[in-house]
């Protein structure tokens, strides 16, 4: 498993919560069938200001590669992506690989990790049903 964390920095003209809007009604439902594996969205309280993060998982990287692949010849991907491309000053993203410890799981100690409901399956489970990670 790899997750992608991708942290964008808004133009300080920019509205977050136009951006927000935009993004939750137009490209958020076209990315969840096609990526998968959505696991937050989040925006900064304190330190940069204007910073959005969200944080996806996929199996590994070619899962990723093959899941971003379809996601870009969408048509109302592209067309949210005209709306909100111009509100973002800086892009930045970084692919993580969960430690064999973490919540989510890691490289090692799978066994371990499922049955203690570790797997990226029970925790969105449990985080849509109002839970914890």
């Amino acid at each position: 498993m790899v997750i992608e964390e991708r942290i964008y920095v808004l133009h300080t003209e920019a509205s977050l919560k136009d951006y927000l809007a935009i993004y939750e009604t137009e490209g958020l439902s076209v990315q969840i069938p096609i990526l998968g594996g959505f696991l937050g969205y989040f925006v900064t309280e304190f330190g940069t200001q204007n910073q959005l993060l969200h944080l996806w998982s996929y199996t590994d990287l070619e899962d990723r590669r093959l899941r971003r692949e379809r996601l870009a010849a969408n048509e109302q991907w592209q067309g949210c992506l005209k709306k909100i491309r111009p509100m973002i000053m800086t892009m930045e993203n970084r692919i993580m690989y969960p430690t064999a410890f973490s919540p989510i799981g890691g490289q090692e100690g799978s066994a371990t990790r499922a049955n203690n409901g570790g797997s990226v399956d029970a925790v969105l489970q449990r985080v849509a049903a109002g839970g914890t990670a």
